[in-house]
Order: C-alpha cells, then sequence, then structure tokens
C-alpha cells in the first residue's frame, strides 16, 4: 500500500489518475514542516517522518508558488501567504509589482520513502547529507541517511482575478494557457499542472519498484 501523506483529498483525486486506485491510500499525518529556502529539503524532511510513523512506503509533496516580480516570494511559504493574506491579495500584490501581468510558476516536489535503497538513475535521492540535513541542523533527524527520491514538476503561467469553481488553493488566480487551474476539469489540470508533471514521473518509476 501507497500512503499519500496530505490533509486534502483533492490531491489524492489527482494522484490515483496515475496510479491503481486500490494502490493509493490517504494518510492524515501531521509531520513537522521545517524552514526552508526551497520545496526540497521540506519535502524530504516530511517523508522520512511520515515513513517512520507509518512504516510503510509514503509519498509527500511540497509545493510552492514562485513570483517572478517578488523574487520567488511566496515560494516554500506559499500556504502561509495563502492563510494570511489570501489568493486575491498575493495575485494583486503579483501583478501590482510588475506593472502588468504577475508571471509565476508553480512547483511541485514530489518525495518518496520506503525505507529502502534506490538504483542509480538520474532522479535526484536525497540522503540525508545535502540541503535537508543542512536545513534541519537545529533539529536533527536521526534517520538523515533514509534514503528519499524526489520527483519535480513545474508550469508556468500569470497571476489573474479569480475565475472558476473548481481545484483547491490558488487555482482559481493561476492562469496557464488562457485558462486557471480552476477552469479546467481535473484530467486537463493533471495533464499541465506542476504537481501533476511529478505525478507522471513517479507514475512511470513507480511500478518498477
Amino acid at each position: 500500500m501507497l500512503n499519500y501523506v496530505t490533509t486534502n483529498a483533492g490531491k489524492v483525486r489527482e494522484v490515483r489518475e496515475y496510479l491503481d486506485d486500490g494502490a493509493v491510500t490517504q494518510l492524515d499525518f501531521d509531520y513537522a514542516e521545517i524552514q526552508a529556502p526551497t520545496l526540497e529539503p521540506i519535502a524530504v524532511r516530511g517523508a522520512r517522518e511520515a515513513y517512520r510513523h507509518a512504516s510503510e512506503p509514503v509519498i509527500v509533496d511540497d509545493a510552492g508558488l514562485f513570483v517572478d516580480a517578488l523574487d520567488g516570494f511566496p515560494g516554500p511559504y506559499t500556504a502561509y501567504a495563502e492563510e494570511k493574506l489570501g489568493i486575491e491579495r498575493v495575485s494583486r500584490l503579483a501583478r501590482e509589482a510588475a506593472e502588468g501581468p504577475g508571471r509565476a510558476a508553480f512547483r511541485c516536489v514530489l518525495a518518496y520513502c520506503d525505507g529502502d535503497d534506490f538504483a542509480a538513475s538520474p532522479d535526484p535521492v536525497d540522503r540525508g547529507d545535502r540541503a535537508a540535513a543542512a536545513a534541519a541542523e537545529n533539529d536533527p533527524d536521526d534517520d538523515a541517511d533514509l534514503p528519499v527520491k524526489l520527483f519535480e514538476g513545474a508550469v508556468r503561467g500569470r497571476l489573474v482575478d479569480p475565475r472558476g469553481d473548481e481545484g483547491f488553493g490558488y487555482d482559481p488566480v493561476f492562469e496557464h494557457e488562457g485558462t486557471t487551474f480552476a477552469e479546467m476539469g481535473t484530467a486537463k489540470k493533471n495533464a499541465v499542472s506542476h504537481r501533476g508533471r511529478a505525478l507522471e514521473k513517479f507514475a512511470e518509476w513507480y511500478p518498477s519498484r
């Protein structure tokens, strides 16, 4: 059984578009999110902690909205910015800073851990002796050498006034090729979204595990 660590049922529906429904279950586990300037160490630390909790294969994702005119902000702090400012205000700030279209990119890092090592491959594997360990230096990870495999996806677009009533999070204000994520059906969104692109890479690799 593969455990997708999230409280968001929408994410689970997305991953089930790529994998057999019966192979994925939602795991509601509140892992500690470390402070880091990039997404990778956050996802890595979460995957290790979730694996220790579940003792079964887990995937954890961390995603962020990187706004060009705001030097990549909110990035790893995207959820916090949504909570404190709201998606409409973040969109407006991006457009004001750019004095025009609020060009941005969504990035997603998917972290997989099942307690075993990974064969050599072009995909990055974090073993704790890189960014994750450095970011967690004030809270040492007892299993910092536990291998975590990473899959990354990204999509560029721009921030607009809210449109559409599907999806979640920033979907209503993130426009890709003329359509917001909230105006797309699940299948179309998965085909172009940052999370969908990371999941596609994972789904190609996972059956060989």
